[in-house]
Protein backbone atom coordinates (compact mmCIF):
# COMPACT_ATOMS: atom_id res chain seq x y z
CA UNK A 1 0.00 0.00 0.00
CA UNK A 2 0.96 3.27 -0.80
CA UNK A 3 2.95 5.21 2.72
CA UNK A 4 1.71 8.36 1.03
CA UNK A 5 -2.07 7.31 1.71
CA UNK A 6 -1.22 6.03 4.85
CA UNK A 7 0.31 8.90 6.05
CA UNK A 8 -2.45 11.52 5.37
CA UNK A 9 -4.38 12.98 8.57
CA UNK A 10 -7.82 11.15 9.03
CA UNK A 11 -7.05 8.28 6.76
CA UNK A 12 -9.01 4.96 8.34
CA UNK A 13 -9.50 1.70 7.47
CA UNK A 14 -11.45 -1.35 9.71
CA UNK A 15 -11.96 -4.64 9.22
CA UNK A 16 -15.95 -5.51 9.78
CA UNK A 17 -14.97 -8.50 11.17
CA UNK A 18 -12.60 -6.26 13.93
CA UNK A 19 -15.58 -4.14 14.56
CA UNK A 20 -17.15 -4.40 18.14
CA UNK A 21 -20.41 -5.95 18.38
CA UNK A 22 -23.04 -4.50 20.01
CA UNK A 23 -26.46 -5.78 20.43
CA UNK A 24 -29.54 -3.45 20.18
CA UNK A 25 -32.41 -5.71 20.02
CA UNK A 26 -33.20 -9.47 19.95
CA UNK A 27 -31.48 -10.53 16.66
CA UNK A 28 -30.17 -7.02 15.71
CA UNK A 29 -26.38 -6.16 16.12
CA UNK A 30 -24.35 -2.83 15.49
CA UNK A 31 -20.96 -3.14 14.56
CA UNK A 32 -19.54 0.91 14.32
CA UNK A 33 -16.88 1.47 12.25
CA UNK A 34 -16.15 4.94 12.12
CA UNK A 35 -16.83 8.82 13.93
CA UNK A 36 -15.81 11.16 13.00
CA UNK A 37 -15.23 14.73 14.43
CA UNK A 38 -18.30 16.53 13.32
CA UNK A 39 -20.30 13.67 14.80
CA UNK A 40 -20.85 12.15 11.03
CA UNK A 41 -20.81 8.08 11.51
CA UNK A 42 -20.77 4.81 9.77
CA UNK A 43 -21.50 1.25 11.03
CA UNK A 44 -22.81 -2.14 10.08
CA UNK A 45 -26.03 -3.25 11.33
CA UNK A 46 -27.14 -6.81 11.26
CA UNK A 47 -30.27 -8.08 11.38
CA UNK A 48 -31.45 -11.76 11.83
CA UNK A 49 -34.01 -13.82 10.03
CA UNK A 50 -37.19 -12.42 11.20
CA UNK A 51 -36.13 -9.86 13.75
CA UNK A 52 -37.57 -6.13 13.81
CA UNK A 53 -36.80 -3.10 16.12
CA UNK A 54 -39.52 -2.94 18.71
CA UNK A 55 -40.46 1.06 18.19
CA UNK A 56 -39.74 3.27 15.30
CA UNK A 57 -36.26 4.31 14.54
CA UNK A 58 -36.31 8.38 14.20
CA UNK A 59 -33.77 10.01 12.21
CA UNK A 60 -32.93 13.16 14.26
CA UNK A 61 -30.82 15.34 13.96
CA UNK A 62 -29.66 14.47 11.15
CA UNK A 63 -30.28 11.84 7.94
CA UNK A 64 -29.71 8.31 7.19
CA UNK A 65 -28.08 6.73 4.50
CA UNK A 66 -28.33 3.10 4.27
CA UNK A 67 -27.21 0.59 1.71
CA UNK A 68 -28.51 -3.07 1.79
CA UNK A 69 -25.38 -5.11 1.46
CA UNK A 70 -27.12 -8.40 1.97
CA UNK A 71 -30.60 -9.97 2.01
CA UNK A 72 -33.59 -8.11 2.21
CA UNK A 73 -34.15 -5.19 4.49
CA UNK A 74 -38.06 -3.93 5.02
CA UNK A 75 -38.49 -0.09 6.30
CA UNK A 76 -42.01 -1.27 7.58
CA UNK A 77 -43.22 0.08 3.90
CA UNK A 78 -41.92 -2.72 1.59
CA UNK A 79 -38.83 -4.53 0.53
CA UNK A 80 -35.37 -3.38 -0.23
CA UNK A 81 -32.63 -6.58 -1.58
CA UNK A 82 -29.09 -6.61 -1.64
CA UNK A 83 -27.61 -3.53 -3.88
CA UNK A 84 -30.85 -0.84 -3.01
CA UNK A 85 -29.25 2.61 -1.46
CA UNK A 86 -31.95 4.93 0.64
CA UNK A 87 -31.79 8.07 1.84
CA UNK A 88 -34.08 8.75 4.95
CA UNK A 89 -34.26 12.83 5.73
CA UNK A 90 -33.95 14.56 9.31
CA UNK A 91 -36.79 13.37 11.26
CA UNK A 92 -38.47 10.85 8.84
CA UNK A 93 -38.35 7.30 10.67
CA UNK A 94 -39.27 3.92 9.67
CA UNK A 95 -39.51 0.59 11.88
CA UNK A 96 -36.51 -1.77 10.28
CA UNK A 97 -37.36 -5.39 9.92
CA UNK A 98 -36.03 -7.86 7.99
CA UNK A 99 -38.22 -11.72 7.04
CA UNK A 100 -34.86 -13.20 5.59
CA UNK A 101 -32.38 -11.18 7.61
CA UNK A 102 -29.65 -8.66 6.06
CA UNK A 103 -26.48 -6.79 6.46
CA UNK A 104 -26.80 -2.93 6.25
CA UNK A 105 -24.08 -0.41 5.34
CA UNK A 106 -25.09 3.04 7.85
CA UNK A 107 -24.13 6.53 7.38
CA UNK A 108 -24.66 9.50 8.80
CA UNK A 109 -23.32 12.62 7.69
CA UNK A 110 -24.41 14.57 10.14
CA UNK A 111 -24.05 13.94 14.58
Amino acid sequence: MNAEILAQEGYFSISVDDAPVRQLFPGIRVRPLWRGPNGAKAAVLEMDPGSSFPRDDVHSPGPEEVYVVAGVFNDGARDYPAGTFLHAPADSWHVPASEVGCTLFLFYPEG
